[in-house]
């Protein structure tokens, strides 16, 4: 019997494992710790397969079981659809158009009507559009279960903040020009059970009634995420200006971290014990770390230290161990000292980049929008140890099924292996 279970163990962690339910994969952080995908590929050398994706959609695609799922839109932003892909074989199994909207809302050149990347779990996919609609989908027959179009937000550069699970709840940030909130669905039904506006006092951001202060510096694009933190579960989400902390299961903020530093931020926050890092947005942004206290209260006197040099805007950055690797989004990689936020090294990697890295055991994958990867080593001495290149250039974020690359071009689908 003891064997028995051993064995079962052993099956169920290498289920999760093989699993990339979400933005940023199982742990939301962008690193897997085991798996051996190629350091070299190109458009005939480790390619499984190659599958055209139509629309324009930044979405990174997610994984269960057997199959992949991505978000799409058409161009003009009036189709939304979502997407199954048998992983082994790349053919398109499902391809369904979930919304069609009459006036699409403003969508910046740079972002797409299908930026947030869906959330998956056992049976169920979740996909977000921002305020176009939420839908939730039977992941083998592709009924959908049940839609919101609701949910009001001028997005005024089309949304980009991904959907997360956290028990029965599915959680997203809505920060808009007009709308600034977090709001929790019960899976199941779809139905609110909690939203949170944002506490931030907005009054003096436009004191010249300038638009831009108006939309720009009170929306924002991050993906929340939880953790846990001095044994309490901490839901964590940037918004505009500043980070918050807030109890996953009613709202209820615990603390809010002010930087009004940049803005329209874009990036899911990483955490590591009691310290919480994360990159403030574009124009003048930086990367931030701060400590949350045993009470899970923090504000800016818990700030450690403030990294003003090569921080990305959209790229979300690397922490493991003592190390952060990240990415600006002019190609300068830097590998930073996460207890003092000082550069160990800062190289140039080339191309623009909007995708996020990947770290895999010992290696760091970046992707550009020209569509080549840089690999080097995930060390405190930068060293490259390959460089790749696709047709088309990558905005949607890497995931990773056993020992293959799932790769989202602007174009295309690739299984690397």
């Amino acid at each position: 019997m003891k064997s028995l279970l051993a064995l079962l163990l052993i099956a169920l962690a290498f289920t999760a494992q093989a699993n990339w339910p979400q933005f940023l994969g199982p742990d939301g952080n962008s690193i897997v710790a085991d798996a051996k995908p190629p350091l070299t590929w190109s458009e005939t050398q480790n390619l499984k397969w190659k599958t055209p994706i139509h629309g324009k959609a930044w979405s990174s695609p997610v994984i269960w079981g057997d199959q992949i799922w991505v978000s799409t839109a058409t161009e003009d932003g009036r189709e939304l659809s979502i997407l199954r892909i048998d992983k082994h074989t790349g053919e398109i199994t499902l391809d369904k158009k979930l919304f069609d909207i009459a006036d699409p809302q403003f969508c910046h050149k740079f972002n797409s009507y299908a930026s947030p990347t869906p959330v998956i779990e056992d049976g169920r996919v979740y996909v977000t559009f921002g305020s176009p609609g939420t839908a939730c989908l039977d992941t083998k027959t592709g009924k959908v279960l049940w839609q919101r179009t609701d949910i009001e937000c001028n997005h005024f550069r089309a949304a980009g903040s991904s959907p997360i699970l956290s028990g029965d709840l599915l959680i997203m940030n809505f920060d808009g020009s007009d709308h600034q909130f977090m709001i929790a669905l019960n899976k199941h039904t779809g139905k609110t059970v909690w939203r949170t506006e944002r506490s931030i006092d907005f009054k003096d951001l436009d004191p010249d009634g300038k638009p831009f202060a108006e939309g720009d510096l009170r929306k924002a694009f991050a993906t929340p995420h939880v953790a846990t933190m001095h044994n309490r579960q901490v839901l964590l989400s940037v918004g505009a200006n500043a980070i918050y902390g807030y109890d996953p299961m009613s709202g209820k903020e615990y603390f809010r971290v002010e930087s009004r530093v940049g803005h329209s931020s874009s990036v899911r926050p990483a955490v590591v014990g009691d310290m919480v890092y994360y990159t403030t947005g574009w124009s003048k942004g930086q990367l931030w770390a701060f400590k949350v206290r045993p009470d899970l209260t923090a504000d800016e006197e818990t700030v450690e230290w403030q990294l003003k040099r090569s921080v990305p805007n959209k790229p979300v950055p690397i922490v493991r161990g003592d190390l952060i690797f990240m990415v600006d989004d002019g190609g300068i990689a830097s590998c930073v000292d996460r207890l003092t936020g000082e550069q160990i090294w800062s190289e140039r990697v080339g191309g623009n980049h909007s995708a996020s890295p990947l770290l895999v055991g010992d290696r760091v994958y970046f992707f550009n929008e020209e569509g080549k990867t840089m690999v080097v080593s995930a060390s405190d001495k930068f060293k490259i140890l390959a460089e790749n290149e696709l047709s088309d250039g990558f905005m949607a974020s890497p995931a990773v099924d056993g020992d293959a690359l799932i790769l989202r071009t602007k174009t295309n689908l690739y299984r690397i292996e």
